[in-house]
C-alpha cells in the first residue's frame, strides 16, 4: 500500500462506472456501506441478500440516498449451498463479467452449536465455506472482467483463533466465540491462499482480505449474548470503542477500489489495536500466514462444499 498523504476516505474511490459489484449481506452494516458507496460512485452494485423483505428495504434506502443508481437485489443465502449455486448459475446466465465480489456476509458467537441445512456448523458454514463456494463458483465470470478483485472481510478475531482440523465445526466441543474467531481466521487463510495460487497461475484475480476494526453493526448487536443490566453496560462501553459502519466499510472499499492495494495483503483500520481509524496494512497473526494449514482447509473446504476450483488464468 502506497503512503498516503493523507487519510484516505470513501472520496477517494475512482470511478466505478461499467463495473458490476456483487456484495454479500448487504442489507445492513458494513455490506450495505460498501454497496451504497460503490453505487454512489457508478457501479452496478448487486445486494446480495436472504431476506428479501430487509433487502428490499436496503436497496430503498439505497435509490433514496443515490437516485438513480444502478443497484438491484438477488436472492443469495450464504448458508445454503444450493442458493448459493442457484445464484451462480443465475448470474452465469446473464453472460456478463463480474469484477468484484466482497465476501461479507456473516453470522457471530452463536450461543449454542446450530447448524445450516447443509450440516455445517452455521457460522463456520456461513462465514468461510459460503463465500468458499460462492467465490469457485462464480471465477468464470470474474475471470471474464478485465481486473477482477474479491475481498474477503475477516476480523480481529483471527488474533484468537486456531485451525484444529479434528474439531474443524465444533463436532467435539463449541464454544460460540471459539467458533467465530475460526471461521475469520478460515477466511483471511482462504483470502490470502486464493491470491497465491492467482499468482501462482499468472492470473489477474487479485483476492484482498480485509477487517473492519469494531464496528458499530448488527453482527456485533447479535453476538452480545447477555442480557439486561449486563448488555446495557457492555453496549455502553462498545459504544465508546466502537466505529460507525460507514468507517467500518473503509478498508473494504480501499481494498475493492484503490489502484494501490495489492493482493494478498492484509487491509484494516489503523488505530490502536486496529479497533477503528482509517485503512492501513496490517500484519496478520502467524496462525494466519501457514501456507500448509491454509492449502489443507482449502482441500477440506473443497471436499465439504464439493466446490472444486477451476483453473484461475
Amino acid at each position: 500500500m502506497a503512503k498516503q498523504s493523507s487519510k484516505w476516505t470513501a472520496e477517494q474511490i475512482p470511478p466505478q462506472a461499467g463495473r458490476t459489484a456483487l456484495v454479500t449481506g448487504a442489507n445492513s452494516g458494513i455490506g450495505y456501506q460498501a454497496a451504497l458507496e460503490l453505487a454512489r460512485h457508478g457501479a452496478h452494485v448487486l445486494l446480495g441478500c436472504r431476506n428479501a423483505a430487509k433487502g428490499a428495504d436496503a436497496l430503498q434506502r439505497l435509490l433514496a440516498e443515490v437516485p438513480g443508481a444502478k443497484a438491484e437485489v438477488v436472492e443469495l443465502d450464504m448458508a445454503s449451498l444450493a442458493s448459493i449455486r442457484a445464484f451462480a448459475a443465475a448470474f452465469a446466465a446473464r453472460g456478463v463479467p463480474l469484477d468484484l465480489l466482497i465476501n461479507n456476509a456473516g453470522v457471530m458467537a452463536l450461543p449454542t452449536r446450530e447448524v445450516t441445512v447443509d450440516g455445517f456448523e452455521r457460522q463456520f458454514g456461513t462465514n468461510h465455506l459460503g463465500h468458499f463456494a460462492l467465490t469457485g463458483l462464480l471465477i468464470p465470470q470474474l475471470l471474464a472482467a478485465d481486473a477482477p478483485r474479491v475481498v474477503t472481510v475477516s476480523s480481529i478475531a483471527h488474533r484468537r483463533a486456531k485451525i484444529e482440523f479434528d474439531n474443524l465445526q465444533g463436532e467435539r466441543k463449541y464454544a460460540p466465540r471459539d467458533a467465530y474467531n475460526r471461521s475469520k481466521l478460515s477466511n483471511l487463510l482462504f483470502a490470502r491462499e486464493l491470491d497465491k495460487r492467482a499468482r501462482a497461475a499468472g492470473s489477474k484475480l487479485v483476492s484482498i482480505p480485509v477487517h473492519p476494526g469494531v464496528s458499530s453493526t448488527n453482527i456485533i448487536d447479535n453476538g452480545m449474548a447477555p442480557t439486561g443490566l449486563k448488555r446495557m453496560v457492555i453496549a455502553a462501553v462498545a459504544g465508546l470503542v466502537m466505529q460507525p459502519d460507514t468507517a467500518g466499510a473503509l478498508p473494504t472499499l480501499y481494498a475493492a477500489t484503490a489502484p494501490t492495494a495489492v493482493g494478498g495483503e492484509y487491509i484494516g483500520p489503523d488505530g490502536f489495536l486496529g479497533i477503528k481509524g482509517s485503512p492501513t496494512v496490517e500484519q496478520p497473526k502467524p496462525q494466519a500466514l501457514d501456507e500448509a494449514v491454509a492449502a489443507k482447509l482449502w482441500a477440506v473446504s473443497e471436499e465439504l462444499t464439493g466446490v472444486v476450483y477451476p483453473p484461475l488464468a
